[in-house]
């Protein structure tokens, strides 16, 4: 997309689920409530807000926190059909209206052996990603299929991104300009 971020900053929020909250709501209220808390300390600032949430039915799959739940992440999502959701907010200055955009892509893995199990866990690659995968690693050979956006499952939907700042921004190949 040709554009580079002012300032990143890093979003400290509690990331627990509610009790029977659906993976897209979750998806959803995670990426809002980045979003705002970034914006309370930069107010003038355009405020992108995103989430991605891996979920097999309606059950969220966690980042792991360990390998322990890591296992437990990929050998459910083994041969299985799951749902990634990507959430993204926009917060615009001076403008009380959040726009929220939610991707969902259908992603299956082929039936993993134990050895490739090992090999993944062994390798770190699951740490800090939601439902322990990292499909543009390892993680991307277990892929059968994917139908929707690869650009969502890895963190943030492009298309649906640049259509969001496309509203307010004049995309040029080397040059970004703000429309009043």
């Amino acid at each position: 997309m040709n554009i580079k971020p002012g300032l990143i900053v890093p979003a400290d929020i509690d990331e627990t689920p509610i009790k029977k909250e659906l993976p897209k709501d979750y998806s959803i209220r995670m990426a809002k409530s980045k979003a705002e808390k970034v914006q309370n300390s930069h107010p003038h600032y355009f405020v992108l807000g995103v989430d991605t949430v891996v979920a097999c039915g309606r059950r969220i799959l966690s980042k792991a926190e360990n390998v322990e739940m890591a296992e437990k992440c990929i050998r459910l999502l083994s041969g299985r059909r799951h749902r990634v959701y990507t959430s993204i907010c926009l917060l615009v200055p001076d403008q009380s209206k959040q726009h929220i955009k939610t991707v969902v892509t259908i992603v299956k893995f082929k039936r993993l052996s134990e050895q490739e199990i090992s090999y993944y866990l062994a390798s770190q690659e699951w740490k800090d990603r939601a439902g322990a995968c990292n499909i543009q690693g390892l993680a991307g050979i277990f892929v059968l299929f994917l139908r929707g956006s690869y650009s969502s499952v890895i963190g943030l939907p492009l298309h649906e991104t640049h259509c969001l700042l496309s509203n307010y921004f004049n995309f040029h190949p080397k040059k970004l300009k703000y429309q009043a």
